[in-house]
């Protein structure tokens, strides 16, 4: 950890966090108005919410994340842009999503390069599994979507199978299909360099099935 994310997780955590409670959360009270809800899991440094926040100032914006250095390089970058629409929480993203967000009221959920957990033995601490594939997409709205990128080819083809095979998601580019990147995912400059040494990045993009959105509405 750097200096300056020190400097910022002492000064300017308590402005931009959300504490974590047992209870569904009114996104009015810490933004201070109704907006679209825009959501990352794991932001890592922040530059996907911090770009994600930037193009939709009219959206409220919030990242989950555990790493304490990402989490101070991203109140750094958020305070230096004047940003009032971004929020964090610290902790599980699991428990945040199935404690603390309310069915059917996602505009955005992004998972942008999360763990892969390479070793097989490991494949269980994998985030996307058929649980969070049915939370997901319980929380989205009726216009909502789940964007999601890896780099490891693995993981890429096990979240598009496990994704497919919910009932309650629909992939917008077709089953079977990886989607086209979407512009809530800015190409940071590792992604860049990796692409430059030939990586591939796989996305996918879910909406939630007609069933599933009937389904929310009546839990609402």
């Amino acid at each position: 950890m750097t200096r300056g994310q020190a400097r910022a997780l002492a000064t300017l955590l308590e402005r931009y966090r959300i504490p974590l409670v047992d209870r569904r959360i009114d996104w009015t009270v810490p933004f201070q108005r109704s907006a679209p809800l825009l959501i990352e899991i794991g932001f890592g440094m922040g530059h996907a919410l911090l770009d994600a926040a930037q193009r939709h100032p009219d959206w409220n914006c919030v990242g989950i994340e555990v790493y304490r250095p990402g989490i101070g390089a991203l109140l750094n970058a958020v305070d230096a842009a004047g940003l009032q629409n971004v929020r964090i929480i610290e902790g599980d993203a699991r428990d945040v999503l199935a404690r603390m967000v309310a069915p059917g009221t996602v505009q955005r959920l992004l998972v942008f390069f999360p763990d892969p957990w390479p070793k097989s033995k490991h494949h269980k601490r994998r985030l996307v599994n058929d649980q969070f594939a049915a939370l997901a997409a319980s929380l989205l709205s009726d216009e909502g979507r789940l964007l999601l990128a890896t780099d490891w080819a693995g993981y890429a083809e096990a979240m598009l199978a496990t994704l497919d095979a919910q009932a309650c998601l629909e992939n917008i580019s077709g089953v079977g299909r990886y989607a086209s990147r979407a512009e809530e995912r800015p190409i940071t400059r590792f992604e860049a360099r990796g692409v430059g040494l030939g990586h591939t990045v796989w996305d996918l993009a879910y909406c939630r099935a007609h069933s599933a959105a009937d389904t929310a509405t009546e839990t609402r």
